[in-house]
């Protein structure tokens, strides 16, 4: 018997983090430089998405509920009714509780890295892989997924000590 999964578009909102960091030689840090890799490392997986859409470019620790409400209004505006989020680790869980309740009948899945993508060696494509998945599948709600794992809004807790995301 087979089973017919909706797989209808998938857009990608970014918000930044440590996904799309970057090395700074002058500073010898790691920035952000309002661009994205996120198209890079779907492409890189040959996969289909029907847009990138550039929302934010900030680190999650900086983040405030004016930049959530920010990321609201492109969820609510996006045309595609399953959604990827491209996010900060560290407050990830915050703007997964703020928009839970407020999405409607969209699937949005947040995801990110713990590592930049430019540095090499990187969860990220590993975790945007996930969470495309995830996206297509899942029914509507807000989900996390990170570590090979999907999580509910609530679910969703960064454990800094292991250095990954457990329920």
């Amino acid at each position: 018997m087979s089973r017919r999964f909706d797989t209808g578009p998938v857009g990608v909102i970014v918000t930044g983090g440590t996904l799309d960091k970057i090395h700074d030689t002058v500073t010898e840090s790691l920035v952000l430089d309002g661009k994205t890799r996120v198209p890079d490392i779907y492409a890189q997986g040959r996969a289909k998405i029907s847009r990138v859409e550039n929302c934010l470019q900030i680190d999650s620790l900086d983040m405030t509920d004016l930049h959530r409400q920010k990321i609201l209004k492109a969820v609510k505006s996006a045309p595609e009714n399953r959604l990827v989020i491209t996010h900060g680790t560290g407050t990830m869980a915050v703007t997964a509780k703020f928009l839970e309740g407020h999405t409607g009948s969209k699937t949005v899945v947040l995801s990110g890295a713990m590592r930049p993508w430019s540095l090499g060696r990187s969860d990220g494509n590993f975790n945007l892989g996930g969470a495309l998945i995830a996206a297509r599948l899942l029914p509507a709600g807000i989900f996390g997924v990170m570590n090979g794992r999907i999580f509910t809004a609530q679910e969703l807790h960064k454990n800094t000590e292991t250095g990954r995301f457990d329920a």
